[in-house]
């Protein structure tokens, strides 16, 4: 794994530090960068290139464009934004190991070696010797997962999760309630109380000092 990105001497653009590492298939870029809106958020993938910006609503802005030292099939690369970085996995158009991931490798081209067989099982596990860099992948895989389990969504994401969570664990009635208000209602109520909501129309509840009006076309 390298490490690459600094910061530019500019103070309104800046090159996000950034991490890496790759199985057999992708690559799997990791930009550190907190708190990123999706509408603050763009990613364009190349045959051979990546290219992420991020626009805060402060003005601050982080752009990173690399030129990848291999081919990747950019309709299979996908975008990940949680709340301490965003990961962007790119799939491999050939199966082989990265020496490099931006620039001219001129490293010869092998396909990713398979473990070496070994007694200990402590050392199956690590990347083969002949790497530049030991790395425990099940360790990697095991940190990834812890940290993903403890990250805890945030404003709008944790309301809608409450909100699912209500909807997957009630009964028929409250699926009912819920889907009647928040229909009839244009998304300004959500009721669980089947009792009263199946009676008469849920009418729309414009927010505290807002009035609702229909516009006709």
């Amino acid at each position: 794994m390298e490490l690459n990105g600094e910061s530019s001497t500019n103070t309104s653009t800046l090159t996000p530090k950034y991490d890496w590492y790759q199985t057999d298939t992708y690559v799997v870029v990791t930009i550190m960068v907190k708190r990123v809106k999706q509408e603050e958020f763009s990613t364009k993938y190349g045959e051979q290139s990546l290219s992420v910006k991020i626009q805060r609503d402060t003005g601050e802005s982080f752009v990173l464009n690399l030129s990848l030292s291999h081919k990747i099939l950019p309709d299979k690369c996908t975008s990940r934004i949680m709340s301490t970085k965003i990961e962007c996995k790119l799939m491999k158009a050939e199966g082989i190991r990265w020496s490099l991931l931006h620039g001219e490798d001129n490293s010869p081209t092998a396909p990713m070696p398979a473990p070496a067989a070994s007694t200990n099982i402590d050392d199956a596990n690590k990347y083969p010797s002949s790497a530049h860099y030991t790395r425990d992948w099940d360790k990697l895989v095991a940190d990834i997962k812890t940290e993903e389990e403890n990250e805890k969504p945030e404003g709008d994401e944790a309301l809608n999760n409450f909100f699912k969570k209500i909807y997957s664990d009630g009964d028929e009635n409250l699926r009912k309630a819920m889907n009647k208000s928040f229909s009839e209602s244009g998304g300004t109520v959500l009721s669980t109380n089947w009792g009263d909501i199946r009676k008469e129309k849920t009418d729309v509840k414009a927010p505290d000092g807002m009035e609702f009006k229909k516009y006709e076309m």
